[in-house]
This record gives structure tokens, sequence and C-alpha cells, in this order.
């Protein structure tokens, strides 16, 4: 019998026994080659039956209706959807809601998965951040959507910063390092002649969430690197471009019972 599908829920969100939040691994799947195992990316060269059935496994691992999912084809962009029902959309990189069932989804292989909760409110945020993302602020724009559509306040929010690709595996030219504070794009040791530099995407998105207004005892950070970690997660760069995706999601879960 395969083994169920793989994710990781984050410490900070377990307190919270409606919320169900989680980074998925690329274990447990049905996928194989360069998509071995658990991708759920349509917008990859895999099967569209193996990743449907990837989603059904992850859904079912997890507790989620899979008719109540909201997905974007994310585009690096800064757009940002107030979700009011399931479904598939095109050009969001960011995704809020606080509607109870629907299970925001954004999929990743190197950039960073930020999720977000307001517990008072029950309303949640999902961040897809690459570095064009990051560079236009699409974490502070989400949280203050968040704050303009449920009158969220930041200091009652918890975010995670998931797995994406750590800084000693993410080297970028200076055009792109410019962009970002200078402790935040440090010189490669290896770059002094061409101008390489080491970007920390994941400080870039604590930082702008702590300029936010999120305490910093409300962040928590994954410990992993999507490039080091292969054996649990998919890496676009150090795949050269043919590889899964993992999917992390977030949404308030209430039981519907029917008389």
């Amino acid at each position: 019998m395969p083994s169920p599908a793989e994710y990781m829920v984050p410490d900070c969100f377990r307190q919270y026994d409606e919320l169900i939040a989680l980074q998925s691994t690329r274990n447990g799947g049905v996928s194989e080659g360069a998509y071995s195992s658990l991708n759920l990316g349509r917008n990859t060269g895999d099967l569209a039956e193996n990743v449907h059935k990837n989603t059904l496994r992850l859904c079912a691992a997890s507790g989620i209706d899979p008719n109540q999912l909201v997905c974007s084809d994310q585009v690096h962009g800064t757009a940002i959807l107030t979700a009011e029902k399931p479904g598939h959309f095109q050009g969001y990189d960011a995704l809020i809601t606080d509607k109870k069932n629907l299970f925001l989804c954004i999929f990743t292989a190197d950039c960073y998965p930020i999720l977000i909760y307001d517990p008072r409110h029950n309303a949640s945020g999902a961040v897809h951040a690459g570095w064009k993302g990051s560079a236009g602020r699409i974490v502070m724009k989400t949280i203050e959507a968040m704050q303009m559509r449920f009158n969220s306040v930041p200091a009652e929010c918890l975010a995670y910063i998931g797995t994406g690709i750590s800084a000693g595996a993410y080297e970028v030219g200076r055009e792109v390092a410019m962009r970002f504070p200078a402790d935040c794009g440090l010189q490669s040791p290896l770059g002094q002649e061409n101008e390489k530099y080491c970007l920390d995407l994941g400080m870039v998105n604590y930082r702008q969430l702590l300029a936010s207004g999120i305490p910093p005892l409300h962040i928590e950070q994954s410990p992993f690197c999507s490039v080091r970690d292969s054996n649990l997660f998919f890496s676009y760069r150090r795949d050269q471009g043919i590889t899964g995706r993992m999917a992390s999601l977030i949404g308030v879960n209430v039981p519907i019972y029917i008389a």
C-alpha cells in the first residue's frame, strides 16, 4: 500500500484547532522521474492525471475537501485575490479570505510560501514570494489587504515563512541584489569578479512581516532549504527547471453536519 502524502505543519498554528495549515513535501505521491513523487504543480511536464491524483492524496491526508481549494496560476506579480469561492484563477500571487472551508493554496519550488492567520476574524492569507514579488513587497500588500477587507490587526496575526531557497544557494546578479537592503544581498565568495550576490529572500520577507506590524514572536521560519534538502523538496534551480511543485495551504475548517 502506498505511503500517504507527506506534509509539515507549522508549530505557530498548532494551537488553533479550527485551522488547517501546511506545506507539502515531495514525498507520498504517484509521479515518477523528475517529478517524483508528490508533484502538485499543473504547470509542469508531469502528467495531469498524476497531479490530480497527488492533489487528492494531499487533501485526503490533511482532511480537506479537494473541491474547496483556491489556487492561481502565479505570475510573479503582486496581485491579490480576495477569495469568495473555490476555483483555479489566473494571475494572482497572493490569496486572502475570511470564508470558512476555503483553503488557499500556493505552489513553490524555490520561491517562498508565506502563510498568515488572523485568529480573531478567522481570516487567512497565502503568499507566493519570489524575488520579483518580494521586491514588490507582496507580503506587506497582503497584510494591508487583510486589514482593509477583514479589519485584521497585524499585531494579532501569525505568520509562517515556509521552505524556499536559502541564501547560500541563491546567487543573483547585481541588478536583482540592488533591489533589496544591502544586508539581504551579500556578495558571494565566488562572485567578486562578476558581481554575484547571495540573496536571502527569507530574511527579506521576515523584515517585511515585521514592518507590517507582526511581532517577532508571532513569526515562524522553516529551517529547511529547497535546494539543499533534496530528499524533502523540489527545487527549480537545483533541478534546472525540470521539477515538481510543493503546495502550501491554509484555511479554517468547519465540519458540515447534515441533519
